[in-house]
This record gives C-alpha cells, sequence and structure tokens, in this order.
C-alpha cells in the first residue's frame, strides 16, 4: 500500500500543527510505503516572497526531521524537484469540466470573501488548485490519501479526474482512496479558540524558552482564585495543553488538584511549561544538529526527488503513451 501526504510550508511549527497533523503524518510511517512532499509549488498561489518560500521549505524539511520522519523508512522531496507533475497536470486539465473546479470550497470561500468585482485577487494557481492536487496524488500511483474533512472534496475530485482520464483513453491512473482522519486533535490556542497562525494564538514548539514562557503564561482562564475549587478544570486551557505533553499520570493529578482547590492556574501553567520544553528536547537538539547542517538535510531532499522521480517517470510516460504524446 502506498501512502501519499503533501506538507504545507506557512512558518513556524506550533503545537497545533505538531499535535494536530505532524504527528499523525509521521505515524504513516509504520503502516505502509510513505511519500512525502513539501508543496513549494501549492505555495505559490498565496506567496509571493521567493527568500520566505525558500526559507519555509526549509523550515519544513527541518522540523519534520526533527520530529520522527525518516528518510530511510520513506520518500521525502520537494514537489517542485519533480517537475513531471505540473506536466500532468497539464494532461488533466484538459479532461477537468470547469463547473467541477467552480464548485471546490477553497475557491468558493475566496470568491465570497472579495469586494464586488475584485477578481484581480484570484488567480488561475487558486483556481486550478484541485488539478495540482490530483496530479501530486496520481503521479505516484497512491492508493491511500490522508486528508482532513476540509480537505475531502478535492481527493473526492481527484478520483472525479482520475475517472475521466481513464474513460477515456484507457485505465492508466490508480483511483486513490481517502483516509478521513476524524480522531486529529483540534488544539486549542491561548486565547481558547483554534490554535491557527491567522490568529496569532499559538505556542511554538521550537521557539527559545524565554519566548515560551510569554506565551504559556499568557494563556486566557478566569478570575477564580488559587483556594477556589474548579470542578470544570478539564474545561481549563491549560490543562487541555498538559494532557497533549505531559505523562497521562501527572496531567491528571493536576487536573484534581485544580478541582479540589489550592492550586492556581498559575501551578498549572509552571507545569505546562515545563513539560511543553522537556517534551520536545530531544527534537529541538536534533532540529539544531540538523540546521548546522544543510547540505545533509538538502542531500535527504534530492535523494527522495531522485526516488519520486523515478517512480513518476514511468506514470507520465504511461499516460502520454496513453492519449498519443509519445510513439
Amino acid at each position: 500500500m502506498r501512502i501519499l501526504t503533501g506538507i504545507q510550508s506557512s512558518g513556524a511549527l506550533h503545537l497545533g500543527n505538531y499535535f494536530g497533523a505532524m504527528r499523525p503524518a509521521i505515524e504513516l510511517q509504520e503502516r505502509g510505503e510513505t511519500f512525502y512532499f513539501i508543496a513549494d509549488y501549492h505555495s505559490m498561489t498565496s506567496l509571493t516572497d521567493p527568500v520566505r518560500r525558500r526559507e519555509y521549505t526549509r523550515d519544513v524539511a527541518l522540523d519534520f526531521l526533527a520530529c520522527g520522519l525518516d528518510p530511510a523508512r520513506c520518500v521525502f522531496w520537494r514537489q517542485s524537484d519533480v517537475p513531471a507533475v505540473t506536466e500532468l497536470a497539464w494532461l488533466l486539465s484538459t479532461v477537468t469540466p470547469m463547473g467541477l473546479l467552480e464548485r471546490a470550497h477553497s475557491y468558493k470561500d475566496k470568491m465570497a470573501h472579495l469586494a464586488d468585482g475584485d477578481l484581480e485577487k484570484v488567480n488561475h494557481g487558486l483556481f486550478a488548485y484541485p488539478v495540482l492536487m490530483a496530479a501530486d496524488i496520481l503521479l505516484f500511483d497512491s492508493n491511500v490519501v490522508p486528508v482532513g474533512r476540509d480537505q475531502k472534496q478535492h481527493l473526492e475530485m481527484t478520483r472525479d479526474i482520475a475517472g475521466k482520464f481513464n474513460a477515456l483513453y484507457g485505465e492508466v491512473f490508480v483511483i486513490p482512496e481517502p483516509h478521513i482522519q476524524d480522531a486529529v486533535a483540534v488544539v486549542p490556542g491561548i486565547d481558547g479558540r483554534k490554535m491557527s497562525k491567522s490568529y496569532g494564538n499559538t505556542i511554538e514548539i521550537f521557539s527559545d524558552e524565554k519566548s515560551l514562557k510569554k506565551k504559556v503564561m499568557s494563556i486566557k482562564t478566569d478570575s477564580r482564585l488559587p483556594a477556589e475549587p474548579k470542578p470544570d478544570a478539564d474545561q481549563n486551557l491549560a490543562i487541555q495543553l498538559l494532557k497533549l505533553v505531559a505523562p497521562a499520570d501527572v496531567a491528571a493529578a493536576m487536573e484534581e488538584r485544580l478541582r479540589a482547590g489550592g492550586t492556581g492556574y498559575g501551578d498549572v501553567k509552571k507545569a505546562l511549561l515545563e513539560h511543553c520544553w522537556d517534551h520536545f528536547a530531544e527534537a529541538r537538539r536534533r532540529r539544531a544538529e540538523l540546521a548546522a547542517d544543510p547540505g545533509h538535510v538538502e542531500r535527504i531532499l534530492q535523494d527522495g526527488a531522485a526516488r519520486a522521480a523515478e517512480v513518476a517517470s514511468r506514470v507520465i510516460a504511461r499516460a502520454k503513451a496513453a492519449c498519443g504524446l509519445s510513439h
């Protein structure tokens, strides 16, 4: 079974990224043949700064490798290092109905938030995003693609596009199956909303200790005094985050102390700070080691690109032959 996952590069890694997406993705190494790519082509629909794109791509590589992605057990590469994906995207675009793309949630959401007539902010890349995503998946004969519910429609579109191509030109593409990640953690931010860079409520896992402390100590709480019992302790944001990074018995004991009274929110935050720092200590050490040897990281990505390109070359050749583009 071949499992494929795309990784967006969007800035500093935080607890929500790690527990909601990164850790589940890395755990897939135990379940089959895994392909992971950094989606730098996709970033071009919204990011136009080349320096930031390189930085974000480098950070994604460092973060995933530091947190346990093993290049000896998977294929890990930059999307743009296997250009056959854009060639396949063109082939697929010729069988993709306009109406299908117009129904894409990402496109419709963007259009809904535009001022009247401000179509200049919608580029073709955003409109055709599902076609490039289909190429990402189909180019590697992927059997399973893990997606959250917000990406389920795009995978269904991939299946539709592959089906149309196969109907016209023969059985060229493997039709992928979705693996819907219902159990993916929704991590609360320091203000109680979902942790997200767009809300500015994140706790970065690779920040320095001073910055980490500032974020943890600013977690939103109510005004109850330490002596007061807090029967709703499980709703406390610091307790919810502590459960992610501390041993289960430690988190449970702290929650019980909060319920009983005599323990303040400051005590919970101090425990969270300590366990958050310790939880990522090895990953932090490994990341610093990798960052000090950029040539090593680049070799990992280039080796992954070569292995990915070997698979891609067979699939693109099969597709081109089927539709009469090669002899």
